[in-house]
């Protein structure tokens, strides 16, 4: 088990100016950012990034909406990261999130769901790995 796990910021959430209450949200529950930024996604990034998904009907819709804008990466860690993100960000939709989560506070549907968080020890890897190089964690 890892300690580490990978977010990003959405654009729905930093265009909404949302930025700085979902990351004092995450530090208030204990995790420490080991690499953070700012940036806008490529349609070809994006792409990349969410690889897993392409064959999903839903695909061409996801990569436009997470290049639309920028979002915010970083890595965060705290003992069992990943599991303990998932609990806080809550569910994917919203409606169903449980209350004081992430998505329930910031989130106004399903695609625009304000986070992502990593769900697995190996996929927060990778996902971090994506973003950040060696020289940019701490």
């Amino acid at each position: 088990m890892s300690n580490r796990t990978f977010t990003m910021i959405k654009p729905d959430a930093t265009s909404k100016g949302y930025t700085g209450a979902i990351l004092d949200q995450i530090i208030k529950e204990g995790y420490s950012v080991k690499a953070m930024k700012w940036t806008k996604l490529t349609t070809e990034q994006a792409g990349l990034f969410y690889d897993i998904h392409r064959e999903r009907p839903f695909f061409g819709e996801l990569v436009n909406f997470m290049s639309s804008g920028p979002i915010v990466a970083a890595i965060l860690e705290k003992e069992n990261a990943v599991e303990d993100f998932r609990t806080l960000i809550g569910a994917t939709n919203p409606a169903n999130a449980a209350e004081g989560t992430i998505r329930k506070n910031f989130a106004a549907s399903i695609g625009e769901n304000a986070v992502h968080g990593s769900d697995s020890d190996e996929n927060a890897q990778i996902e971090g790995d994506f973003f950040f190089s060696k020289l940019e964690r701490f």
